[in-house]
């Protein structure tokens, strides 16, 4: 099955465990089989709106057996970056969660309201309640010098309504307000995930995540193995034409599929086969053996793309083409 060989599962929870307060089905009794066959779990999440106690809460709700410890977010890493590089007593103006706040204020720096109190830093996550004064208040902190840490940079989050915007897009508005880029402290830097393994002492985790740019990049960045689960935001078409440093080595439908085989990727001299699926690389199009329905035929042109792009710096979008030709005749016509 897929998940033998690790012995750590570092997961995301929006769009991969829960989208909005329901569970994805099949996730609980996926993540909760993980501790029969002595894998560790560790929750990584760029959620800054919420502390690691009610994030349990809500899981342990949900029937996932976990705890604090094992959730590893963004607020407590922001305000981690922000305390190593300002002075004890620092001023630091909080647009985001009460959460936020309290990570700021546990390590013995000042919240301050406004702009007018003359911030050192501004920290900026994701809260509902963020509005206009708030951002506008970020603006004239950060144009005014004022160091930025954005907690994360996700654009959208998933809802059970649908997709709705993220920290991402407000942190967006400041960008475009003041000309200037944030640090940021969650995904997609490597921060979050190692911290993770080295609580659960893993030596081989699987990140396992719903996004390219966050997920699948801070796994790579991290150096560690990555499967993207179509439970969530990105799907493999944004996968198959994905830069370089995010693509994931697994594409699954479900956390259940971690312990199902994963089929085998044969480099052929017609193709790249995977299941009864084989994909070639023509030009700027993927020609692919199979139905565009099934998985494996994604499986197939995204490993037959990627080998003939191995470098791609950018995302691409090629054509892709499926068809029903039989694989005794595609061999037949290779040789």
């Amino acid at each position: 099955m897929l998940i033998s060989g690790y012995d750590a599962v570092l997961a995301d929870l929006d769009g991969v465990v829960y989208a909005g307060p329901q569970a994805i089905d099949g996730a609980v009794e996926a993540l909760n089989t993980l501790a029969e066959i002595e894998v560790s779990l560790a929750f990584v999440t760029n959620n800054a709106g919420r502390s690691p106690m009610s994030v349990a809460v809500h899981l342990r709700q949900l029937g996932v057996n976990t705890t604090a410890e094992q959730v590893f977010g963004s607020a407590d890493a922001g305000a981690e970056m922000l305390a190593r590089e300002l002075n004890p007593e620092a001023k630091v103006l909080v647009v985001g969660s009460p959460y936020l706040r309290e990570c700021v204020s546990i390590r013995g720096m000042e919240v301050v309201e406004s702009h007018t109190d003359e911030p050192d830093a501004v920290i900026q996550g994701f809260d509902p309640e963020v509005s206009w004064r708030h951002l506008s208040e970020a603006s004239f902190a950060i144009a005014r010098g004022a160091r930025w840490v954005a907690t994360n940079t996700d654009l959208t989050i998933p809802r059970a309504e649908g997709i709705a915007p993220g920290n991402g897009s407000l942190v967006a508005c400041v960008q475009r307000a003041t000309g200037v880029n944030p640090l940021v402290a969650g995904k997609p830097e490597p921060y979050l995930f190692r911290r993770a393994a080295e609580r659960t002492d893993s030596r081989r985790p699987l990140v396992v995540g719903d996004r390219l740019d966050t997920d699948i990049l801070g796994a790579n960045r991290a150096g560690f193995s990555s499967a993207l689960v179509l439970t969530g935001v990105d799907s493999p078409r944004e996968a198959l034409g994905a830069p370089a440093e995010e693509r994931p080595k697994y594409l699954i439908r479900s956390l259940a599929e971690l312990y199902q085989p994963y089929p085998t990727i044969q480099v052929l001299g017609h193709g790249v086969q995977v299941g009864e699926a084989v994909a070639r690389v023509q030009d700027d199009r993927v020609l692919v053996t199979g139905n565009d329905s099934d998985l494996d035929s994604w499986r197939a042109a995204c490993n037959a793309w990627w080998l003939a792009h191995p470098h791609s710096d950018e995302a691409n979008d090629p054509t892709v083409e499926f068809t029903s030709q039989s694989l005794s005749t595609l061999r037949a016509g290779a040789r």
